[in-house]
């Protein structure tokens, strides 16, 4: 068993590539982050860490650090890799703040780190991740659904930070970049019912699927139906465009979401930690 880290985004997407697709959803994040890597090396400010974890010639383990101090795991068919993994980053990173992953890995990793640095760890976020190959039930709701464009730029920044701090409990200091990205790509997606009350957005593809992220609505419009009318429309869109299925990631602690994407058609797929160390 040996880690292999890669200087090349090519040459680690060609190695790893058809482990990620033995389950492409579970594995979303890295493969659209590869394809990031590869299309848009500009998009992260920060060098990446990239390994695989070998056996027998087979990958068995992807590890990918794009945010400093922030590891991605994939599913690892045999854990003892994992400790390959903590002793290569010990010596390299021994800053780690997060790792986010599958729940068995996840776990696995968290206990692993810290047993090694004398560190604790905690549960940031526990999300599932559904996938949507058909809409079975297209939820309505007053107005109509429109991509965004420039005159929303104001309400876009205003809605972003909003999202990120309730979900994430920071405002991110690039929204302005965000919603120049998401403007250009025509990503963001509105609910309109005289004036915008929600928000969606299309994320990164995978080589058959595409995500859904950032579905947000001010509290002023809650409890109307708007995200879910929201969702069901981005959702048929997307599939219209080619995509086989679309996919996104819900967090557990919010039933109400988890119930609303169900009736639409999203399937659970799997869920997914992420643990902090202190």
């Amino acid at each position: 068993m040996k880690l292999h880290r890669f200087e090349d985004a090519n040459l680690f997407y060609t190695t790893v590539k058809d482990y990620l697709l033995t389950d492409e959803v579970l594995h979303n994040l890295q493969l659209g982050i590869s394809s990031t890597l590869i299309n848009n090396p500009d998009r992260y400010k920060n060098k990446p860490y990239l390994a695989a974890v070998e056996r027998d010639g087979n990958i068995i383990a992807v590890a990918m650090m794009t945010v400093v101090h922030n590891l991605l795991l994939s599913k690892i068919q045999d854990l003892t890799a994992v400790d390959i993994i903590v002793q290569y980053l010990q010596r390299e990173n021994d800053s780690l703040t997060n790792i986010n992953a599958p729940v068995v890995e996840a776990q696995a990793f968290a206990e692993k780190w810290c047993l090694s640095t004398g560190k604790s760890y905690q549960l940031k976020e526990a999300l599932r991740i559904f996938k949507l190959e058909k809409v079975e039930l297209f939820l309505q709701a007053k107005g109509n659904f429109r991509l965004a464009t420039e005159s929303d730029k104001e309400i876009l920044k205003t809605w972003h930070d909003a999202f990120c701090l309730e979900a994430l409990g920071v405002i991110e200091s690039d929204s302005e970049s965000w919603v120049k990205r998401s403007l250009e790509k025509g990503t963001t997606y509105l609910w309109q019912d005289e004036i915008p009350v929600s928000i969606a957005c299309s994320t990164r593809s995978t080589p058959n699927g595409i995500g859904i992220s950032m579905v947000y609505t001010p509290p002023e419009h809650r409890k109307r139906g708007y995200a879910g009318a929201c969702v069901t429309a981005l959702s048929q869109t997307l599939l219209n465009k080619g995509y086989k299925f679309c996919f996104l990631f819900t967090d557990l602690s919010n039933p109400t979401s988890n119930k609303i994407y169900q009736q639409i058609g999203y399937k659970p797929v799997a869920d997914w930690n992420n643990y902090s160390f202190c």
